[in-house]
């Protein structure tokens, strides 16, 4: 699909400040990935999930407006809480292979660690390397708490949530009863443990 106009990279003098912004964002190496700042030219993979029956679980399927409001908040995070979406990158090739985030949406009750990615990407352990450095950075970073909010039927985030040492929530999910998210799996990531033996 060719760019609608607000969805082409900006030039000029806005190029290089959205640059300098980028270069705020951290960036993570893991053995196969590179976690980097969303830039615009990422949107068509963040499209290519959110527009697509791959989001319903997300409350999606999104159409291409909706989709981009969402993309400009999750990049928008790191400006306004000090966390927020990365572009997962190949890095062998450059390629986006999807995204992972440390969110806090209006219907969240804490920081959310989650983790989409492209159809092709799947099944290669991709996710839970990067969701996995994602989350050690927010414990560094002193972040209070973190979940990952899973629709029941999918099966998949699930499992990697549990991977990732998470465990269900109950008492969580029960805040959730009589609002549109009722129903919704809140998985708990422990904080770690500090190694006493290396502080010593």
């Amino acid at each position: 699909m060719i760019p609608l106009p607000h969805e082409m990279p900006p030039t000029g003098a806005s190029a290089a400040l959205a640059a300098r912004l980028q270069g705020a964002v951290p960036e993570i190496a893991t053995g196969r990935t590179r976690l980097r700042a969303p830039r615009m030219d990422d949107f068509a993979a963040w499209a290519e999930i959110l527009c697509s029956d791959r989001a319903r679980w997300m409350d999606g399927p999104y159409d291409r407006d909706d989709a981009f409001v969402e993309f400009a908040a999750t990049a928008g995070g790191w400006l306004l809480r000090g966390h927020g979406g990365w572009t997962v990158e190949d890095r062998a090739t450059g390629e986006a292979l999807g995204f992972v985030l440390l969110g806090f949406e209006p219907s969240d009750r804490e920081p959310e660690l989650g983790f989409f990615l492209r159809e092709e990407a799947e099944g290669r352990g991709l996710a839970f390397e990067a969701a996995c450095a994602a989350r050690d950075w927010a414990w560094a970073q002193g972040l209070p708490s973190m979940v990952s909010y899973v629709d029941p039927a999918n099966l998949r985030s699930a499992a990697l949530a549990q991977r990732l040492g998470a465990t269900r929530d109950e008492a969580a999910e029960v805040l959730f009863q009589g609002t549109p998210d009722a129903g919704v799996l809140v998985f708990r990531h422990p904080r770690p443990v500090p190694d006493l033996e290396a502080a010593t």
